[in-house]
C-alpha cells in the first residue's frame, strides 16, 4: 500500500514518462524527414525505453494493489533548427526528468514508502545513463559542426544503436 500522495505522483510520472515517448517521435518524425535515418533510429530506440520506463511505473502501481490514472500529452514538436538542436532539447528534457525521479524519490524517503524507494532507484541510476548518452552525442554533434562528413559519419553510428 502506499500513500495518496505517492501514487499522484508516480502517476504524474508515468505521464511524464509517455510524454518522453511523445516528444522522441516527435524527433524521430524530424529527422525523418530531413532524411537522417541513423539518428531517427537511434531516437526510435529512445521512444520505446521511455515507453518501457512508464510501464515499469505502471507495473508497480499495479502490485501494490492501486490504480493508474492517466492524463494527456502534451504536443511535440517537429520543428528543428538542425540535429543539434534536437539532441541538445532531448538533454535538456533528460535533466527536467532526471529532476522529476529525484523529487519522486525523495518523497519516497520522507513518506517512508519503502517499496517506491527500492523501485525508484533504478531510475536514479537509469538517469545517470540517459543523460550521459544525450550528453554524448550532443558534444559529437558539437565537434562536427560545419562538416557534412562528420555529421554523415554520427548519423551512421547512431544507426546502429541495437534495441
Amino acid at each position: 500500500m502506499i500513500s495518496k500522495k505517492m501514487l499522484d505522483a508516480i502517476n504524474e510520472q508515468i505521464n511524464l514518462e509517455l510524454n518522453s515517448a511523445y516528444i522522441y517521435y516527435g524527433m524521430v518524425a524530424y529527422f525523418e524527414a530531413e532524411d537522417y535515418s541513423g539518428m531517427a533510429h537511434w531516437l526510435n530506440i529512445q521512444a520505446k525505453e521511455e515507453l518501457e520506463h512508464a510501464q515499469r511505473l505502471f507495473d508497480f502501481v499495479n502490485e501494490v494493489g492501486e490504480k493508474v490514472t492517466l492524463g494527456a500529452l502534451d504536443k511535440p514538436s517537429v520543428d528543428y533548427k538542425d540535429p543539434l538542436d534536437v539532441f541538445k532539447a532531448g538533454l535538456e528534457h533528460e535533466k527536467f526528468i532526471t529532476a522529476s525521479i529525484q523529487k519522486l524519490y525523495e518523497l519516497a524517503k520522507s513518506e517512508k514508502q519503502y517499496a517506491a524507494e527500492e523501485m525508484l532507484r533504478w531510475f536514479i541510476n537509469e538517469q545517470v545513463e540517459e543523460e550521459n548518452n544525450f550528453s554524448h552525442i550532443v558534444t559529437l554533434l558539437e565537434r562536427a559542426a560545419g562538416k557534412s562528413g562528420s555529421l554523415m559519419m554520427i548519423d551512421g553510428k547512431l544507426g546502429q544503436r541495437e534495441e
